[in-house]
């Protein structure tokens, strides 16, 4: 059913409690994981001479997070595949996706409801769920405290 399932990562303790659950449908239909790390377009933002830097850090930050992901899987017996890309986050999780031909994306959301979720409208997670080929399960990785 699942041969490849996707595991964005933003790096946070959250991504924990999705990975758990992702290894588990890995395990179980013999998938492997791949982690994806977004370096959000929005240090197009930063002064110039900042761009390069913020960047540079953000790349190494994403390789750190991936690189967790990937380890956390290895060590439970699950194939990794890793990348780092430069994008909208959504978007690029959802190219991704179709790239690599995933079948189920696996990505956490902070449970809001009421009014603080329409502070939060759009977030990342909303627009994969709204607009993903595939299907997303979706874990509450609580209100990230």
């Amino acid at each position: 059913m699942y041969d490849a399932i996707l595991v964005p990562t933003d790096g946070s303790e959250g991504v924990d409690r999705t990975l758990e659950h992702a290894v588990e449908m890995a395990r179980r239909y013999d998938a492997s994981i791949h982690a994806l790390y977004v370096v959000d377009r929005r240090f197009e933002l930063a002064a110039d001479e900042d761009r390069e830097d913020l960047v540079e850090r953000l790349t190494e930050r994403g390789g750190a997070a991936v690189a967790a992901v990937a380890e956390a899987a290895e060590d439970a017996g699950v194939d990794a595949v890793t990348d780092v890309r430069e994008g909208i986050p959504y978007k690029t999780i959802l190219d991704y996706a179709a790239e690599a031909d995933v079948d189920v994306i696996a990505m956490g959301t902070h449970g809001r409801t009421g009014r603080d979720r329409l502070a939060h409208l759009g977030s990342v997670t909303d627009r994969v769920v709204e607009n993903a080929s595939v299907p997303v399960f979706v874990v509450n990785i609580g209100d990230g405290d």
